[in-house]
């Protein structure tokens, strides 16, 4: 199978989590198009600015790589900044958020929430 970008379907969320500003969620697969364990798997962009507000993972992991620019990364309350080739994971009964504090450029990374 191949899905080209046209096809993808991308939702924009404000708010996110309780996050700030506007979060533009695209998936590159959807559920039925693959037979995994996952629950996403697709980009996510924030603007400057825009965040995920903190969350919790249960029954679930999620992956995270960064694409493009300069994320804040909370792992379980500890603030790591991640740039670009750098990944991470929040496992479950873990809780993490992200943001785009820069003030210039989109950040944009791959993510992946696998369920079990």
């Amino acid at each position: 199978m191949i899905k080209v970008k046209s096809e993808m379907i991308t939702e924009k969320r404000e708010n996110m989590r309780g996050g700030d500003g506007v979060v533009a969620i695209t998936n590159i697969l959807e559920k039925g198009e693959y037979k995994g364990a996952a629950r996403l798997l697709g980009t996510i962009t924030l603007e400057p600015g825009s965040s995920i507000g903190a969350h919790v993972h249960e029954n679930e992991e999620e992956v995270f790589y960064i694409i493009k620019g300069t994320a804040t990364y909370n792992d379980n309350g500890e603030t790591k900044i991640l740039n670009e080739g750098d990944s991470c994971i929040c496992l479950g009964g873990e809780t993490h958020s992200i943001a785009n504090r820069e003030a210039e450029g989109d950040l944009v990374l791959f993510a992946a929430i696998l369920t079990y």
